[in-house]
């Protein structure tokens, strides 16, 4: 049996991809997208379809410039989640437009338009996740979203206090990014041996993974943006694992076995519980250079990407 195989007896595993070929071909149990995918997806030709169905569906309802483009992006976004949703038996991870990362009322009327849109395919809200920016607003965004049925997948998530206070607002799922926690590093210790558990991603996700198993904490934890298949076979066992194609494929092509690493069972965590005011996870974050570089680093990104992918609408 593959690593892949073995993998999926202990993890859940999620396909970091809008390419439909290769969702079907892996057959993951979730998907997940965020604006870069959906831009790389839209560049794709098999998905021109999808791009016209957004223009005319946008252009119908009319609105100032702003509000077509948006509309357009949300419809797009849907519209490849209900394909995808087609060919896994779980949920798609849908994500909120980055430049709304800073406000709770945007985020959460985002949120709940994109639920709107599903439900007009006849997708119930048990079946999306709502993708958002690990920043404050976007955890009280989470809050009240998961109060009023909505559940959430928080991202761009970086350090430990973003990982404490979206346990304490009962957020269904956080998606700590492994990969560039370890770009990071790298950049500064070019040197230094970050191979498996050595790897501070690595290190970070077993961190949150312990922290919450020991405190009763019912948020999933999902690992995310890996560099190698080391830091998957390093975090094996984790609650869900989101991969990109190329790295299930590598997973599939080795036969030999795969160790356990995170368990509920044998989860014993020095970090006495903590449950952080604004200020405290402000503070926090701001003695962490890596978390609040890599998370302004990210916003930054998926708004650009979110930006190109509307002017290629808007054509």
């Amino acid at each position: 049996m593959d690593q892949l195989e073995q993998l999926k007896q202990i993890t859940t595993v999620v396909a970091d991809t809008g390419d439909i070929d290769a969702i079907r071909s892996f057959k993951p149990v979730d998907a997940t997208t965020n604006p870069s995918l959906l831009l790389k997806a839209s560049q794709d030709e098999k998905y021109a379809p999808l791009l016209d169905k957004a223009r005319s569906y946008a252009r119908q309802l009319g609105g100032s410039d702003a509000e077509i483009l948006a509309n357009m992006s949300d419809y797009l976004a849907v519209l490849i989640g209900r394909e995808i949703l087609d060919i896994i038996p779980g949920r798609i991870s849908t994500e909120v437009d980055a430049r709304l990362s800073f406000d709770t009322r945007a985020t959460v009327e985002k949120a709940k338009r994109l639920i709107d849109l599903y439900a007009q395919q006849g997708i119930d809200s048990s079946r999306v996740l709502i993708k958002m920016a690990s920043t404050w607003e976007g955890i009280e965004a989470a809050r009240q979203l998961e109060k009023e049925g909505i559940q959430c997948n928080l991202t761009l998530l970086f350090g430990f206090s973003q990982a404490q206070a979206c346990a304490d607002a009962g957020v269904y799922l956080i998606s700590p990014f492994v990969g560039r926690i370890l770009d990071w590093h790298k950049a500064r210790e070019p040197n230094a041996d970050f191979a498996g558990s050595n790897d501070p991603g690595v290190q970070s996700v077993s961190r949150i993974y312990r922290y919450y198993k020991t405190h009763g904490y019912n948020t999933v934890v999902m690992g995310a943006s890996f560099r190698n298949i080391g830091e998957i076979q390093a975090l094996a066992g984790c609650d869900r694992l989101t991969i990109s194609p190329a790295l299930l494929k590598e997973l599939s092509e080795v036969d030999q076995p795969l160790e356990r690493r995170l368990s509920p069972q044998a989860s014993q965590d020095a970090d006495a519980k903590s449950v952080l005011a604004e200020s405290g996870f402000r503070w926090a974050m701001n003695g962490d250079a890596m978390a609040t570089e890599k998370l302004a680093e990210g916003i930054r990104n998926f708004a650009k990407d979110q930006v190109t992918l509307e002017q290629l609408l808007s054509q």
